[in-house]
């Protein structure tokens, strides 16, 4: 599968102009790189909006169970001094810890689409039906190269210090991903409908549309190569 695990945590937030400069430097030089040391996370990547300030998260991992692992319960309750500071000034925060439905494709592209969603009463089994051939079809078409469906189910944990820092998180439903080289994957996908008309008909609500550009991916193989060379040259 294009997704390197079961299981992922998505996010989309906003952070104010005067602070974007230290978050991109304290995200991609300290936080990625500790995650990524986490066992069970095998990919972060950090995605830029055409709408100043907004951000798409999205870390991978092995399985559902790394989301209640002791290593990683024990970094959101203990952030870093730098951690610290920059976590109350993600705005708007949405995260969703998810299972990874179905997904189809290969690889990272330039942009990724992302769809927040609900099912309607009653209509749970036709979405399903709609977004899963979505998936399917999605890396046969010009332009894109892979879709994820997932769908968040929240752990029955104790919030943690990370979280009663950024003063609480929303979450979205489902999440349909879909990433290429173009940045109009609808047209093509959709025959020329327009995703949210198609959404509506097919049961969705509570639908929220971004467009994203890639910025930083880090793998835990990139974390382990680093460490293993610094660890080389210490002796």
């Amino acid at each position: 599968m294009t997704l390197l695990g079961d299981a992922a945590v998505a996010m989309w937030w906003n952070v104010d102009e005067q602070n974007r400069v230290e978050f991109h430097e304290w995200h991609s030089k300290e936080h990625l790189p500790e995650r990524l040391g986490i066992p069970g996370f095998r990919r972060g990547s950090r995605w830029k909006s055409a709408e100043e300030g907004a951000y798409f998260v999205l870390y991978e991992l092995e399985s559902y169970d790394t989301l209640t692992s002791p290593p990683y319960l024990s970094r959101l309750n203990d952030p870093t001094p730098w951690s610290t500071k920059m976590m109350p000034l993600h705005r708007g925060m949405v995260r969703s810890q998810c299972r990874i439905l179905e997904t189809s494709g290969y690889g990272l592209a330039t942009f990724m689409h992302t769809v927040r969603l609900s099912p309607l009463p009653g209509r749970e089994g036709e979405l399903r039906a709609f977004l899963s051939a979505l998936v399917k079809r999605a890396p046969h078409l010009p332009g894109l190269t892979s879709a994820h469906l997932l769908r968040t189910e929240t752990p029955a944990t104790k919030p943690t210090r990370e979280q009663e820092i950024r003063g609480g998180d929303a979450a979205a439903d489902w999440i349909l991903l879909v990433s290429g080289h173009t940045s109009d994957p609808w047209s093509s996908l959709l025959d020329g409908a327009g995703m949210e008309n198609a959404l509506d008909r097919a049961g969705a609500g509570n639908v929220a549309l971004g467009e994203f550009s890639l910025m930083h991916a880090v793998t835990a193989n990139d974390v382990e190569t680093v460490g293993r060379r610094a660890a080389g040259g210490a002796r």
